[in-house]
This record gives C-alpha cells, sequence and structure tokens, in this order.
C-alpha cells in the first residue's frame, strides 16, 4: 500500500499512517527498509519528513508477483 501511494506523488508519514492503518513507527521502519533498498527517497520540511516513490518499475513486480500468487500469471 506504501508503494502504490507513493506512486501517486510525494506523502508523509502522517498520511501514509493513516492509509494503512499501523502506528507511526512501524510505518517508519517499513519505509527504512524501503529508503534502504533505493526504492523511496525522502526529504525533510521542517519536522515532516516527506517520502517519495524512486522506482515506479517496482509496480510492475509487484503486480506480476500478486498475478503468480492469484495463479494468473504474469
Amino acid at each position: 500500500m506504501l508503494i502504490w501511494r507513493l506512486n501517486q506523488g510525494e506523502c508523509n508519514v502522517g498520511e501514509l499512517t493513516e492509509l494503512v492503518g499501523l502506528d507511526p513507527s512501524t510505518v517508519s521502519k517499513h519505509l527504512t527498509v524501503l529508503r534502504s533498498a533505493g526504492i523511496v527517497d525522502d526529504r525533510r520540511e521542517g519536522s515532516t519528513v516527506y517520502y517519495r516513490l524512486l522506482t515506479p518499475c517496482i509496480l510492475t513486480v509487484i503486480s506480476c508477483a500478486d498475478s503468480i500468487i492469484h495463479g494468473e500469471g504474469c
């Protein structure tokens, strides 16, 4: 869900937390993993951190995996 949302544009942790219904620390941990993998990037504006998707091609990988899981193939 985080990646799908970030594909629509930049978003802060509060907005992402509200979207997925998890606590901010959990969302931040997921975003840290995604940032370490080079999938997202962040920028600070005051005390707010905004995230953006760096590799939109990851959506193709996710869609393919989802199709395989549901027995549809890519």
